[in-house]
C-alpha cells in the first residue's frame, strides 16, 4: 500500500513540474491568447484566454449540444478533434488566427495531441515549427557501428540434426508413456 502512495506522490510531482515550466512561460494577450487545455475522463475543454485582462475570448467544450450530439464518448481522441475544430471556428469568428498553447500538465499525446492537430488544421497558427506538419520532428538517429560480417554455416551431415536411438514421442520400447495416448487414438 505504501508504494501505491510512493507512485502517486510521483506522479504528481511530475505532473506538478510540468505545469510550472509550462505555466511559468506561457501569458496570453489579446493578439496572441492562450489556448488552455483541460481534460478529464469524461470530457474534453478548452478556452482561449487573454491574461493581461482576465477574460475569456472562446471557448468549447463536449459539453456542447452540437458537439455531444455528434460524439458518444466525450472523453476520446475523435471527441477532442472535434473540440479542436469548433474552438478554431470561435477563434476565427473573433479575428484570432495565432496562439499560445498551454497544454498545462498534461504530455503532448494523445486527445492533447490530437485537439492541437485538429485546431491547427482549422486556422490556429501554434505549433513550434509549422513547415514540417502538424507531428512535432523526430530527433536524428546515431550512426550505428559497421556491422560485422556473418561467419559461413558448415552444412550437417545427414542423420545429424536428431539424436538416434527411441523414435519422437514414445517410452523406451517404443510404446507410447502410460497415461497418454498414442498415434492410434488408444491407451
Amino acid at each position: 500500500m505504501n508504494t501505491l502512495r510512493t507512485k502517486e506522490r510521483r506522479k504528481w510531482a511530475r505532473r506538478e513540474r510540468r505545469s510550472f515550466t509550462i505555466g511559468n512561460r506561457i501569458f496570453g494577450t489579446k493578439e496572441r491568447p492562450r489556448l488552455s487545455v483541460y481534460r478529464s475522463g469524461r470530457h474534453f475543454h478548452c478556452q482561449l484566454i487573454d491574461d493581461s485582462e482576465g477574460r475569456t475570448l472562446a471557448s468549447a467544450s463536449t459539453l456542447q449540444k452540437d458537439i455531444r450530439a455528434q460524439v458518444k464518448h466525450g472523453g476520446d481522441r475523435k471527441a477532442a478533434e472535434l473540440v479542436g475544430k469548433k474552438v478554431a471556428e470561435a477563434a476565427k469568428a473573433a479575428g484570432i488566427t495565432k496562439v499560445i498553447f498551454d497544454r498545462n500538465f498534461y504530455r503532448f499525446h494523445g486527445r492533447v495531441r490530437s485537439f492541437a492537430e485538429a485546431a491547427a488544421a482549422g486556422g490556429l497558427q501554434f505549433l513550434v515549427n509549422p513547415e514540417k506538419g502538424p507531428k512535432a520532428p523526430k530527433a536524428p538517429k546515431a550512426d550505428k557501428p559497421a556491422a560485422k560480417p556473418e561467419k559461413e554455416k558448415k552444412a550437417k551431415p545427414a542423420g545429424e540434426g536428431k539424436p538416434a536411438g527411441k523414435p519422437e514421442g514414445k517410452g523406451p520400447e517404443g510404446k507410447a508413456p502410460e497415461g497418454k495416448k498414442g498415434p492410434e487414438g488408444k491407451k
